[in-house]
């Protein structure tokens, strides 16, 4: 029954409805939908949900379902283009103001996606110095008292790391994973050293830079699939940029951090299993169309 009343909903009573909505308000739906939902995720994914239809909803015509499109430069236009199209008055400055947010936003979170792919296929180059640079701040910012006695080294073991030389565990991430730790380093310095202090546990100890670029990976990803659509488009009445991504990074090393205390592993050897309810559970929170997830400076 389920499917028989999407089927006639989608493919006949939308159509009337949408109508009758239209003769009472005297407002089409993109009208409606800018005027009476929230700013932040529910407008916007109304704005995009309907740019993805199929020639039905609020992308009723070529103009708007080109507009979830567009680039930033163009977007301006392109509200002028859709007001035209829908017959609204340029006066209505509210409605121009809302529209002009949303396709930012969606605009935004697409040019996001790019610029975060595009650091992480960044290999580690050790004959960089800009990348030894950022590698050797992240020592300085979490081991402020102990002194880097060579660069291919044991005593990067001391900060999660797998071996002598850190460069081989960003092959994954690339420089995305040490851009990610050294911020997190940088911005939450106190909260970073008291991970790491606890990332030493004897029993329930993990390896603070490894774990560090796994949640690159997770981070990466949430954003690659949309998951973090919601999250991105509350906290930012404009353009994403990657300062944001990086702060969704650090609330998740530091909820991981408290995760995994709490559910007290029974060994390392589990932590793939436990790596995924975390992720389940962010994937959870960001269902909510109210969510912002954040750390406070």
């Amino acid at each position: 029954w389920t499917h028989v009343w999407g089927f006639l909903y989608n493919n006949y009573f939308r159509f009337w409805l949408k109508w009758l909505l239209r003769l009472l308000t005297g407002k089409c739906e993109l009208q409606r939908l800018l005027g009476g939902a929230e700013a932040g995720a529910r407008r916007t994914l109304g704005v995009g949900n309907g740019g993805a239809g199929r020639g039905r909803g609020i992308a009723s015509g070529a103009v708007l379902r080109n507009a979830v499109h567009v680039e930033e430069a163009e977007v301006e236009k392109c509200v002028r283009d859709v007001m035209k199209e829908k017959k609204i008055e340029q006066k209505d400055t509210g409605f121009k103001r809302n529209l002009h947010i949303s396709l930012l936003q969606i605009s935004g979170y697409k040019k996001l996606y790019f610029n975060v792919e595009s650091l992480r296929k960044v290999p580690y180059d050790s004959e960089n110095e800009e990348h030894e640079e950022q590698l050797i701040e992240l020592w300085n910012l979490l081991m402020p008292h102990e002194n880097l006695k060579a660069r291919i080294s044991k005593q990067w073991c001391d900060i999660g790391f797998q071996g002598d030389d850190p460069k081989t565990d960003f092959r994954g991430m690339g420089l995305l994973g040490l851009v990610n730790l050294v911020y997190f380093s940088k911005h939450y310095t106190n909260e970073a050293r008291q991970i790491l202090s606890r990332s030493n546990h004897p029993k329930l100890g993990y390896s603070y830079a490894i774990v560090g670029i796994n949640l690159t990976e997770m981070a990466y990803s949430l954003l690659k699939n949309g998951a973090l659509k919601s999250h991105l488009y509350n906290m930012v009445s404009g353009l994403p940029q990657m300062e944001h991504f990086h702060q969704f990074y650090c609330y998740l090393v530091y909820e991981f951090d408290k995760f995994w205390f709490e559910e007290e592993p029974e060994s390392i050897m589990h932590f793939n299993q436990y790596r995924e309810k975390f992720h389940e559970k962010i994937k959870g929170l960001l269902l909510d169309y109210n969510v912002v997830l954040t750390l406070q400076e």
